[in-house]
Formats: structure tokens, C-alpha cells, sequence
């Protein structure tokens, strides 16, 4: 049963996912958009944490996990985010709907695993309005970056395992800026598309030891190396006439723009954690990103990238994980704080995040499968040197559901 339902929520999942607006925020104007996948639910809810592995759960984003993995395992997640956004003198409010992630880890031995899936990865998403005496400018803008990933994960011993991710990223960006000036009867409207294709490697490794007969060592880490991405580039000019229902194209041409490349910066994370099997755990991590050599799409003259950087802090706590008397000593219960350098500067000011986040997995069905339940509450930007600062409460669900492939069966 589980192997038909995967099936049929892959196919509809990522459909979904290829057509899906999963951020507003207007700091998604630059560069590929915003990052927004922090792992799964269970990761998202520890801070973002993605040193812990375990053999009943997907690690999306350590592939030296699949090869400690014990059971077939699907994972689905989504999220629900409201933001107010504030400036000094207005403020408005968003909220947005989105699927976060599809994975499936299959385990074909004691040692070796294998990992595929979709992923939504920058995400851009934003509409601004800017008045300036005379002049008037609407941009909207919308589209992401994808990854459909395949993964491999082997131990090499009881400690020690490492793996591979394989990534095609895939995806488009769409920014449309119409400005129109007191006195001309025509407002002028600026259409570019670029449509981005490439692949990308992730490479990592997880080494676990008992320290003593309750307490275990998790050390983590994982490297994806700079990569050239492939941009096709399309732009219209056009001339258009303000009418009651909206924009009534006047003339438009097509302009020859060519296609070019662009590095995606290399990013590595390393953590440590230490912990009793199936009961606590507490771990940290530090993520650096290569930003300062990211080529970015912007009209402004103030915006610059530097490296960025990344730091988690969380960890989990099972009452009693194999309770026969107490569904809910069985539960797991997560918390976490992370705070994230983006590298994005902007009129001199550094657009930093920090995010505090709670969640439980409620164990449902049969074998090892939870329902994650988490809820995070962040903040971007600042207010300072006339920018927007975003204060969101996001709600994210997910599904961890196991069944045993590939099992030799004993009697015909």
C-alpha cells in the first residue's frame, strides 16, 4: 500500500512543485532568489540542524545518512508562512502556501543506500510599488530554483559512512518593472525571463561513536563545490497605456540577449553533537557560503554580496521511545535557534536572519512512521538605512512514513 501511495503523491507532488509561489519577500529580488529549504521538517524544527542521522529518517541534506538508513523511507513536507513586512513609516502583511520537499530513501543493504527526490530551492517571489516625485515603478517578479537529486550513502563501518549527492537544477526567474512619469501618455514596461539548467554536487560524511555506554558523539560535515550554471535570457520592451483593467500593450519588441553563465557559490557545513540513542540529543553547526563571488541581476548600484554564514543550535528529547503503556512518552519533541549571515548587503546594511523554531513527531501507523509538526518564527532585514524588515510565523507539516523493501521472503 505505501509503495502505490508514494507513487501517486510523487506524481502529483511535483507538478506541483514546478508551478508553485512559495516566498514573498522583496529581498528575493537579487541574485536566484532566496534560499528556503532548510531541510526537512524534523531538521527545520532543531534550528535547521542537519548533523543528526539516524536509520529511520531522511537527512536531505547529508548523503552520508542514506547509508545508515534501515527502512524504505518517503518523505513530504509543506509549510504555511505569514509575514509582516515594516518600514519605518508603513508596513503591510503576505502569506504563502508551499510544498517544501519530496524524498525517497531506499536501503538495498546493511551498508549501502540510495536517496531521489525534488526539492524547491531559491524561490523569488515579490511585488513592489516605489513612487519618487514624478516617477512611478511597479516591479513584480516570481520563479525559483529546483533540484531533482539523486543520492548514494555508504558505511564504511559502525562509525563511519560518507555519500553523494547528484543535483539538476532546473527552474526560471521572471522580473517585470513598469514605470510610467507625469506628463508622458506612455509608460514604458521591461520583461526578462532567465531560465537557469545545470548540475551540482554535494558530497558528505557522518561519523558516530559510543563515548561511553549512554552517550554518543555525532560529528557531520559536507562540501558542495562552485559550479557553472547555464542561464537562457529572453527580454521585451514594450510600450504600454494605463487602462481601467490594467496594461494595454502599445508596441513591443523583442531584444537579443545572450545567453550566459553563472557560479553557484561552493558552501560547506560542519557540526558536532553528543547524545543518548533514542532518547536526547544537542548538537550545533556552522554553514560558510562562497557568496562574495555570486553573479546577481540588480538595477541598483548599492547592492553587494559577501561570504555568508550560517549557525544552528538545537537538538530533541524522547520520554520513553519504546513505551507500551504511553502514546505519548513515544513522541519526540525538537527545538532550535539558528541565525544566518544571507551575504546580501544593501545601502551599506547587512540583510542577517534569525529564526527560533518547535516541533514534535507524532508516531503514527505501523513500523517507525511520525507525523512532524513545526512552527518557527523568524526575522530578515531591518528598518535601518530605509529598508523592510520581515517578521513571519511559519507552520510546516510532514509526513516520515517507513516500509521494508527488497525483503527476501523465506516461504514462496
Amino acid at each position: 500500500m505505501i509503495k502505490r501511495f508514494i507513487v501517486i503523491v510523487a506524481i502529483l507532488s511535483s507538478a506541483l512543485a514546478a508551478a508553485q509561489e512559495n516566498i514573498s519577500s522583496p529581498y528575493s529580488y537579487y541574485g536566484i532568489g532566496l534560499t528556503n529549504f532548510k531541510g526537512t521538517v524534523e531538521n527545520r524544527s532543531m534550528g535547521g540542524l542537519s548533523i543528526f542521522s539516524d536509520s529511520i529518517h531522511l537527512n536531505l541534506r547529508n548523503p552520508a545518512s542514506y547509508g545508515r538508513l534501515r527502512l524504505t523511507t518517503y518523505s513530504l513536507g509543506a509549510s504555511h508562512q505569514r509575514t509582516k513586512l515594516q518600514t519605518d513609516d508603513e508596513q503591510d502583511n503576505a502569506k504563502i502556501s508551499s510544498l517544501d520537499y519530496l524524498g525517497l530513501g531506499i536501503p538495498v543493504s546493511n551498508k549501502l543506500g540510495f536517496g531521489l527526490g525534488l526539492v524547491p530551492y531559491t524561490a523569488v517571489g515579490y511585488r513592489i510599488l516605489d513612487i519618487n516625485e514624478d516617477v512611478a515603478s511597479r516591479l513584480n517578479g516570481r520563479g525559483g530554483m529546483n533540484k531533482v537529486f539523486l543520492s548514494a550513502g555508504y558505511e564504511i563501518n559502525k562509525n563511519f559512512s560518507i555519500g553523494v549527492d547528484a543535483n539538476y537544477n532546473f527552474g526560471n526567474f521572471q522580473n517585470r518593472r513598469t514605470v510610467s512619469r507625469e506628463g508622458i501618455q506612455f509608460g514604458t514596461r521591461d520583461i526578462s525571463r532567465s531560465d537557469i539548467l545545470g548540475f551540482s554536487f554535494n558530497f558528505g560524511l557522518d561519523y558516530q561513536a559510543m563515548l561511553s555506554d549512554d552517550l554518543q558523539l555525532h560529528v557531520a560535515g559536507t562540501y558542495a563545490p562552485e559550479v557553472e550554471l547555464t542561464s537562457e535570457n529572453f527580454r521585451e520592451l514594450s510600450s504600454v497605456a494605463f487602462i481601467s483593467s490594467g496594461e494595454a500593450i502599445v508596441e513591443s519588441r523583442e531584444l537579443d540577449v545572450e545567453d550566459t553563465n553563472f557560479s553557484l557559490p561552493e558552501q560547506y557545513t560542519i557540526g558536532a553533537g553528543i547524545g543518548k540513542p533514542r532518547k536526547w540529543f544537542v548538537g550545533a553547526e556552522y554553514n560558510g557560503i562562497g557568496r562574495s563571488s555570486f553573479l546577481f541581476n540588480s538595477v541598483t548600484d548599492d547592492a553587494v554580496y559577501t561570504d555568508a554564514a550560517q549557525y544552528r543550535l538545537g537538538g530533541y528529547f524522547i520520554p520513553r521511545y519504546n513505551s507500551f503503556t504511553s502514546y505519548f512518552s513515544r513522541i519526540v519533541y525538537r527545538g532550535g535557534l539558528r541565525y544566518e549571515e544571507t551575504g546580501l548587503n544593501l545601502n551599506g546594511e547587512g540583510i542577517d536572519e534569525f529564526g527560533i523554531s518547535f516541533g514534535v513527531g507524532i508516531p503514527v501507523g505501523a513500523q517507525f512512521s511520525n507525523l512532524n509538526l513545526g512552527v518557527e518564527y523568524g526575522q530578515r532585514g531591518t528598518t535601518s538605512s530605509g529598508l523592510i524588515q520581515e517578521d513571519y510565523f511559519k507552520i510546516s507539516i510532514g509526513l516520515s512514513l517507513n516500509d521494508k523493501w527488497f525483503e527476501r521472503r523465506r516461504f514462496n
